[in-house]
């Protein structure tokens, strides 16, 4: 099955080499104006300006889709939530509100785990279910791939029936979903001063089991004061490794807590949150294949300090965005809101932030061969937005603007009831 679509206002491919953009690179796309793409099979076949697509001699005979003189480009690729839990962190958003900081929500009884106390009780249908539910809002906000967080569970049996959910309902589809091990994510209520038994734990059960059963590609951590050190992560990473599993990072979110050295030290294939990071930890990242994954959308709603975007992107790292979705910190799914805060508060430029939110956050996930561009031989994964200038996506905000969605050469949302 062939698609051709034409009348494209703006086309921004993202093409280029196998390897996430840095420094001026992340600025340097320029959209292609009356653009194609030609779409065989659920892959791109051709994509750039119209008369060369049309030459290609597989166009004849396609079915046309008309792309209204809008904007085309790859759907986005968001390279870090945590989207399985039973409930939202109610509580936790009000006390906030009243002045309580993160920290103190954690010691009374709430934060990470009250999400697991309620996990722990929910049937594996039911996280698929809400799982399944959410998964429609992303494609609906213009994400076609997203990677999933377990680590509200804190035990084997619970982190399995969370990444059995995941496994679901990324199988069933149409959002494609990258399942990531982190039960590292706090110390459990039953293991109580007893971190360093629960590291091994995590290592020596958790993570071979989870590997055995094919239920994840990474393994996280949350190297933070309070949670997890450098030497846990270590651990935890290299037993990763050890399985299969890939390494990711939670680090700097609240402290200078050493973890984004440990992640480029270990090849981790992205360090995240990074609001306190100093200057060295980005010289790291910019030396480094560690994608440096920022997620602004909690820092506004936990109302914290914002990471320095333009000094990760001017010291040469490369610099993805992700939401960072999940039920107490910042919960939005939509993609175009993460990019709006990036380019008003982190003066990151629209073009910069659709280059993080595609490209970069695919090589975050280890998918840049095969994602986030639209270039021969990729996943005909690409949004069709109500905008006839790019700079509009992060410009507006408050609705997800995009006209339809396509994956894998499916049309999977549409305003305009496209049937293909």
């Amino acid at each position: 099955m062939r698609h051709l679509i034409v009348n494209i206002g703006q086309l921004l491919t993202m093409a280029g080499g196998d390897r996430p953009r840095r420094g001026k690179e992340m600025g340097a796309v320029h959209p292609i104006l009356d653009g194609a793409v030609l779409v065989e099979d659920g892959k791109i076949a051709a994509a750039g300006f119209k008369d060369l697509v049309l030459n290609d001699g597989r166009a004849r005979g396609s079915r046309i889709i008309d792309a209204g003189g809008r904007v085309v480009l790859p759907g986005f690729v968001d390279s870090h939530s945590h989207p399985v839990f039973a409930a939202p962190r109610l509580d936790d958003f009000e006390s906030r509100i009243r002045g309580k900081t993160y920290e103190e929500i954690a010691a009374r009884g709430g934060g990470i785990l009250s999400t697991v106390d309620k996990v722990r009780g929910a049937t594996q249908s039911a996280l698929t279910a809400g799982l399944q539910a959410r998964a429609a809002r992303f494609i609906e906000a213009g994400t076609t791939t997203l990677e999933a967080k377990s680590g509200y569970g804190l035990d084997l049996d619970t982190e399995l029936k969370m990444l059995r959910a995941i496994e679901t309902v990324g199988s069933g589809g149409p959002l494609e979903l990258v399942g990531t091990l982190l039960a590292a994510h706090a110390v459990p209520p039953e293991f109580e001063g007893k971190k360093d038994e629960y590291v091994r734990a995590v290592c020596s059960e958790i993570i071979p089991r989870v590997a055995g059963e094919g239920l994840a590609k990474f393994v996280d951590v949350f190297c933070e004061n309070g949670y997890f050190s450098v030497e846990d992560a270590r651990q935890v990473l290299a037993a990763g490794a050890k399985a299969g599993l890939r390494g990711k990072v939670h680090a700097e979110q609240l402290s200078l807590s050493g973890g984004t050295q440990a992640a480029v030290g270990l090849n981790a294939v992205s360090a995240d949150h990074l609001e306190r990071c100093a200057e060295p930890d980005i010289l790291a990242l910019a030396a480094s294949g560690t994608v440096a994954t920022l997620l602004p959308g909690s820092d506004y709603f936990l109302s914290k300090p914002y990471p320095d975007a333009r000094k990760f992107i001017d010291l040469g790292a490369a610099v993805a965005l992700a939401t960072d979705f999940n039920p107490g910190s910042c919960p939005c799914w939509d993609m175009r809101m993460i990019l709006s805060i990036a380019c008003t508060q982190m003066r990151m430029t629209p073009v910069e932030t659709l280059v993080a939110a595609t490209i970069n956050g695919a090589h975050a996930l280890g998918l840049g061969a095969t994602h986030g561009s639209l270039q021969a031989g990729k996943a005909a994964d690409l949004v069709c937005w109500e905008a006839v200038d790019y700079r509009e996506i992060p410009y507006f905000f408050g609705a997800s603007g995009a006209a339809w969605v396509m994956k894998a050469g499916n049309i999977v949302h549409s305003k305009e009831d496209i049937r293909l």
